[in-house]
């Protein structure tokens, strides 16, 4: 009975033994990824102005990266404060630590390189070797093309420097550990050309990353099976909880239904800002979406064309929803 139990002991001690090694090595070895690249960007004219474009309407880093105004339908961000940072994404809101958008003004990210930008947007780590929270998609962002982030990154040189210092995230147990897994070394792609439709659909969807909101996953923020842009996200937003809508091909729940010239007018209807729709203040219990549509809107008709030509070639996913649920006693 003594040598079972010495033995038993013995197993345990090992398992502790190897596990405590492991949670060391991923507390410390990891991220292990490449140093930041020696990197400048030119600052052209046509780079920035391009820049601006992704930065604010494909990527639409700003709508993260500023103050938000719930009050108004699509939530508005305030422009002066474009790049501030200071949105917070938290255990509140579902996610495993809070996380603070960053400051992206150069009064943040004027000691930063070219490259440990570059690093941060498309690898997941920091300046200082830390693993980033993929809430700002950088599992995407390492597989688009180089040139769209060089243009972002001059157009984020060129932003008024705003004094705020956005408050450090952190990750709950056990995504402290799990965190430093997650960054991996760039697999870069080249922009398909526009004529092919498919290819720059698909490539716009990831670059919008439209996955992350349109993609149902489960406790662990593993993306179900099968459900691939079938909906069904939760966002929780004041007086309520809106659900991301079925963007694939199904005939009743999802777009299967739409023309091309109908998904593209969805988008527009929101680009001219003057219109009551972009103005109109949000009741309380009424309906708010998280969908940043008059950023969206102002890619080209051709762009949101290959969006949808490309969200027409998915399996179609019959997956209905709530759209909207009214909290009112917040």
């Amino acid at each position: 009975m003594k040598l079972i139990l010495k033995i038993l002991g013995g197993l345990i001690g090992l398992i502790i033994l190897f596990l405590g090694g492991t949670l060391i090595y991923v507390s410390t070895a990891l991220p292990n990824v490449e140093p930041a690249p020696d990197l400048t960007i030119e600052l052209t004219d046509e780079r920035i102005a391009r820049g601006e474009f992704l930065a604010n309407n494909v990527y639409v880093c700003m709508d993260c990266h500023s103050d938000k105004d719930y009050s108004k339908f699509s939530i508005e961000i305030d422009p002066a404060t474009l790049g501030k940072g200071g949105n917070l994404y938290g255990l509140d809101h579902g996610f495993p630590g809070d996380y603070y958008a960053k400051n992206l003004t150069p009064y943040h990210l004027g000691d930063w390189t070219d490259g440990e930008i570059f690093r941060a947007i498309t690898t997941g780590v920091s300046k200082d070797g830390h693993a980033l929270f993929p809430i700002m998609p950088y599992t995407n962002y390492r597989r688009v093309d180089k040139e769209d982030i060089y243009d972002i990154i001059a157009y984020l040189r060129t932003l008024d420097p705003i004094e705020y210092d956005v408050p450090e995230s952190s990750s709950a147990f056990p995504m402290n550990f799990i965190i430093n897994t997650i960054p991996q070394e760039a697999e870069f792609t080249e922009r398909p050309d526009i004529s092919d439709r498919v290819a720059y659909g698909k490539y716009l969807v990831t670059a919008s990353s439209c996955a992350d909101c349109h993609t149902p996953i489960d406790a662990q923020g593993t993306p179900l099976p099968g459900m691939d842009l079938a909906g069904g996200m939760d966002f929780h937003v004041p007086g309520g909880t809106v659900y991301s809508a079925n963007i694939t091909p199904h005939e009743t729940t999802g777009i299967g239904a739409w023309t091309e010239e109908m998904f593209i007018a969805r988008f527009k209807q929101f680009q001219d800002s003057t219109k009551a729709i972009n103005q109109d203040l949000v009741e309380p219990g009424a309906f708010q979406t998280e969908m940043p549509w008059r950023y969206y809107s102002k890619m080209s008709e051709e762009d949101l064309g290959a969006i949808f030509a490309y969200l027409q070639t998915l399996h179609p996913v019959e997956h209905s929803m709530t759209r909207f649920v009214a909290d009112l006693k917040e």
